[in-house]
Order: structure tokens, then sequence, then C-alpha cells
């Protein structure tokens, strides 16, 4: 298989994880699996006067230009251990969790919203709830709840990404119309904004199979779970669903795009009046477009309301660490003490929301403009990309689900229905 082309923060909302994790755990015999190696998970933090600890500390591969030399610079700033970054391409989720089932793998390291439910159940990680001490109450109350299992937090959160809808207000106008509020709109947007040089919508080169179906659920006033039981079977669904297959055979859509939803280049480019894409995008647009450029929430449906999904992705510590306690130390350092080299990590390469609260307003590239609005929205529209307990073999079932109903035209609600028993299925072996 050829290598992944770089990567940027984007890919923690890309699919909610990698659908393959829980066919490597799957995979792997419990006697291969790590243990605590003591009773409480840690172990001895070196020896007074010995060598300082050595660390290895993991990330994907990020796109954005600076970040690799960002936390290269930041690990060889701190003292108490000699931390040594490792840039990962490929298949970065599935590349860690192998490492870490085989016991060669990180001693601290990054994972889109934190560890997979599988990955704590299965003892890959370690419990990091008393690293955060008093500066709790200053993360992204929903990230950290992502984070949380059995009443332990598994994950720092590094840095917050969301997903917008983003328009030329300039091509609206000429067509009389404005910045589309409900999904009526948008289909009217689009049907409007469509000929024969310019498609009225980008959700990728899948038709958003991969990624919409959450916004849809969202916008129609339901979620993947709710209460830890299925909610995506709910009225309401099915009809959601059948709007994203509307835009497919309304042929407003661009489908055949060098460059996916991740990158802006189909709406800067003149390809598409209205793109699907991430925060992490807008300085290349309002490089490209300069003031015409707008974004706003997906569009809400009758009994929902706008939203956009909410990533991050957080560090976490190996159960198999080489020094456990070092390991957890030093995860603290950057990712709860450090608030200089956090503030730096979400805004200086690309942009991103800080995860602290307390540093979203020192982010001067979410001071204005569309970026403000985005910020603003994950507040007021935000949704955790998905459940904890909505696992990596759900996830891969919906992403097949989706693909049928939005490419192929399966009838939504018989999908989701087909969907029901594998879900409640996973749910039961995963609930605490």
């Amino acid at each position: 298989m050829a290598p992944s082309p770089p990567l940027s923060r984007r890919s923690v909302l890309a699919l909610g994880g990698s659908a393959a994790l829980g066919a490597v755990l799957a995979a792997c015999d419990v006697g291969t699996r790590p243990v605590p190696m003591t009773g409480d998970g840690t172990t001895a933090t070196g020896t007074a006067g010995g060598p300082a600890p050595r660390l290895q500390q993991w990330y994907h591969q990020y796109g954005e230009e600076g970040v690799r030399e960002a936390v290269e610079r930041y690990a060889a700033e701190y003292e108490a251990a000699d931390v040594t970054v490792s840039w990962q391409p490929g298949a970065y989720d599935r590349t860690t969790v192998t490492a870490l089932v085989g016991g060669e793998g990180p001693d601290v390291f990054e994972y889109p919203n934190g560890p997979s439910v599988d990955m704590i159940r299965d003892g890959l990680v370690v419990d990091l709830t008393d690293v955060f001490g008093d500066a709790l109450a200053d993360f992204t109350p929903s990230m950290i709840e992502r984070m949380t299992y059995d009443g332990k937090i598994w994950a720092i959160p590094q840095v917050i990404d969301t997903q917008v809808l983003v328009y030329r207000p300039s091509l609206l106008e000429q067509m009389g119309l404005e910045p589309p509020r409900t999904m009526e709109d948008l289909q009217v947007a689009a049907r409007e904004l469509t000929t024969d040089q310019v498609k009225g919508l980008f959700l990728g080169n899948d038709g958003g199979a991969q990624r919409m179906g959450g916004p849809m659920l969202w916008s129609a006033g339901l979620d993947y779970l709710e209460d830890d039981e299925v909610a995506f079977d709910s009225a309401g669904a099915a009809e959601a669903l059948t709007v994203l297959r509307t835009f497919w055979t309304d042929e407003v859509l661009l489908l055949d795009s060098p460059q996916d939803w991740d990158d802006p280049a189909p709406l800067t480019s003149g390809r598409a009046a209205m793109q699907w894409t991430g925060l992490w995008t807008f300085p290349q647009i309002r490089a490209e477009l300069g003031d015409d450029v707008g974004a706003i929430p997906w569009p809400s449906m009758p009994g929902g309301s706008p939203s956009v999904p909410v990533g991050a992705y957080g560090s976490c510590v190996s159960a198999r660490a080489t020094d456990v306690e070092a390991a957890r130390d030093f995860a603290r350092w950057l990712w709860v003490e450090k608030t200089e080299h956090q503030l730096d990590f979400a805004t200086s390469y690309g942009v991103h929301i800080p995860a602290r609260l307390s540093l979203v307003p020192q982010a001067d590239v979410l001071a204005d403009g569309p970026a403000k609005d985005v910020a603003a929205y994950v507040v007021e529209h935000g949704h955790v990309q998905t459940p904890l307990l909505w696992t990596p073999r759900a996830q891969a079932a919906w992403a097949e689900m989706m693909g049928r109903v939005v490419r192929e035209g399966a009838e939504p609600q018989a999908e989701l229905d087909a969907l029901v028993p594998l879900v409640e299925e996973e749910l039961e072996r995963v609930a605490v």
C-alpha cells in the first residue's frame, strides 16, 4: 500500500478513530495484552542521582508547516526526562495500537478523541485523572467527558478542532441568497448556485458519506447514542439521511475534486460555492479569497438545531511505558502546566481552538472574522464527534451503511434498523 500523505489535526475529525482498532485488539491473545506494572499502574521514577528517564513520544504526521519543529522544541525544553519525539506517517491509529499491544510502543502518545474504550478496557493506557489538578475545570468540558470512562480520565485534550460550512458571500449575493440557516435553505442554495462551471456544494468526494452522518443526526435533534443506548434509529433519522442522499441525486455536489474535504481548494478554486471543511484551513482560505468568505454551522432540520462536530487529540500514557510515572509527569508538564506551549500549538500552525477555556481569549487568530464565529459555534452548537461507547466496530458498520445510503440509494430506515443489533451488542460489551 502506498504511504498516506501527511495529515494535519484534521484527521481527528475524519472518522472518529480507526475502524481497524477492534480487529487489532481482537486478534491479540489475552496473554499478550499489557497489564499494570504495579497495583496502581505506575512505576517508580528514576533513581536518585541516576540518569534521567528516557521517553518516547509519538505524534501522527501533521501537515501544517512547523508543527514537528514545535513539538521537538517543547520536548527539548523538558529537563526531567530525555524525550525523543517520533513522527509517525501513514495509518497512525492502527500502527499505534499494534505497537502498544506488542509492548514496543511509545511512552506518551496522542490519539484522536482520547483512547478508545477497547484500549482502556484492554489495559493499554493508564488513568490520568490526577494530573489535571485544579486546572480540570479549565478544559473544554465536552472533551473531558469524551475522554472519561468508569469515572476516570484517560487523556489530556491537546487542541480542539471543528468543521463548518464555508461559503463565498459574493456568489450567494449574485443569486440573491442569504447564508442558509435551515436544511431547506441549504437545498435551495445548492441548486441555485450550481451551474455548468460551479457546483453548489462540496462535502467530500464521497458526497459526505463518511463525515456528514453525525451532523445530519444532530441537526435533526438526534445523536448516535443517548444515555448509552441506541438513538440513531429514532423518528427523523431516516428523513435526515434521505436529505443527504438528495444532494447526490440533485447533482449539486462536486464529486471529482483532486483534493478532498480537508483541503479548501474546491472552494478557493471556484469549483464549489460552498464547502464543508475544517477550521485549520482558514489561513489558506483567507490568503486566497480575502474577505470573500463566511462560515456557518451545518443547518438545522425541523425539531433540531444547527451543529458542528468537536474533536481533539488527547495525550495518553502507555501502561507499558518504560517509566509510567515519568511519562505522566511529562504529559502533565506539557499539556496542563505549559500554557504557553498549548497556545502556540493551537494557534501558530493553522487555526485551532485551545483546549483550555482561559486560553481562547488569548488566541489572536480567533479574535475576528469567520474564525471568531467558528469558535462561538463550538460553544453554542458543538457536538462531540462520536461518544466513547461508539466503538470502532460500530463506526465501521455505520460508515459502510452511510455509503450504501448516500452513494447507492439504499433505503435509510431499513439500513438503520439493520445496524441496531450490532451496536446494541457493542454497548453490552463495553458498558461500565
